[in-house]
């Protein structure tokens, strides 16, 4: 069953943006925040967001405070995430989430953002956005079409896309599929096994991407997931972009998506899709009811 949405947002909607993991600068998010507003929409910095502390976007207090002030502030309806790395775990549970309960807003993020997403459909039962963080707003970093998905999609106006199911991709199972979405990175998922913040739904498709892993590992990971039974019961495994990969000097034997598709299975697999660490980053709604179907060469994906 899929959760709730919070409301979609209109012309002048004002949107925060939050760091919750690593430091961020103006420079690296100035784009994000001009266009946001060239699409009508009113960027909020709140005070202290540049914050440092090593690594990271000021203590792990510190990140939670600022965060907890925008969750609570009736007047913001989305928060755009500045950027991932690693931290948003370390003060996940300094958060209360009473107020964003009555005043639900959209979280955007993808990587380390996966806590958030998670934490808010497991905890909360609401719906939140796998997607570009104002960091990805960089010339250098920016692809058109996901941050015009985005923009769509945050005002209500549908989730749909479709992507090619050639050599790259595979869809293995069914015809087609229909489930709730859940998932994000590969690692965090990994490390929030055994926690109030992982969510997993009944009739799940879960969604993995992931950066910069060893095969090795990768092979841990879905064994991880699979001993716990993590796996068991799910209507279908959706595989993102596996970034820049890296083998041993001794080979593993295996490509990222053979590892997947070795725990998997029989349970059902779609690989390929343009969402993770990659320029193209498609938006997906975590916690959404979602549809797969393929038609000769194309692969399409439905939200509702």
């Amino acid at each position: 069953m899929a959760l709730k949405f919070p409301p979609f947002l209109k012309a002048g909607s004002k949107i925060a943006i939050a760091a919750t993991a690593r430091k961020v600068s103006w420079e690296e998010i100035q784009p994000a925040c001009t266009f946001l507003e060239s699409n009508g929409f009113k960027p909020i910095i709140p005070e202290g967001l540049f914050s440092e502390q090593n690594q990271f976007a000021g203590s792990d207090e510190h990140r939670a405070n600022l965060l907890q002030q925008l969750l609570n502030d009736s007047s913001i309806e989305a928060i755009l995430t500045a950027r991932g790395g690693y931290g948003t775990v370390r003060m996940i549970d300094q958060l209360n989430w009473e107020k964003f309960s009555l005043n639900p807003k959209w979280i955007i993020g993808f990587s380390d953002i996966t806590v958030l997403l998670n934490h808010i459909n497991h905890q909360i039962g609401y719906a939140g956005i796998h997607g570009p963080m104002a960091f990805n707003f960089q010339p250098e970093r920016f692809e058109e079409n996901s941050a015009n998905q985005l923009i769509n999609l945050i005002q209500g106006l549908g989730n749909s896309f479709t992507f090619p199911a050639h050599k790259r991709n595979t869809w293995r199972g069914e015809s087609a599929l229909e489930g709730t979405l859940f998932g994000g990175n590969l690692s965090v998922i990994y490390s929030l096994l055994g926690s109030p913040s992982l969510f997993k739904p009944e009739n799940g498709l879960l969604f993995l991407e992931d950066l910069d892993e060893y095969l090795y590992h990768l092979d841990r990971m879905m064994m991880g997931l699979k001993r716990a039974g993590f796996l068991n019961g799910l209507k279908g495994i959706l595989v993102g972009d596996m970034s820049d990969m890296k083998d041993n000097l001794v080979p593993f034997g295996k490509n990222a998506l053979e590892i997947i598709a070795e725990h998997a299975g029989s349970i059902p697999l779609v690989a390929g899709l343009p969402c993770g660490h990659e320029k193209r980053n498609l938006p997906l709604v975590m916690g959404a009811t979602t549809q797969l179907s393929v038609n000769n060469e194309l692969i399409e994906l439905t939200q509702k």
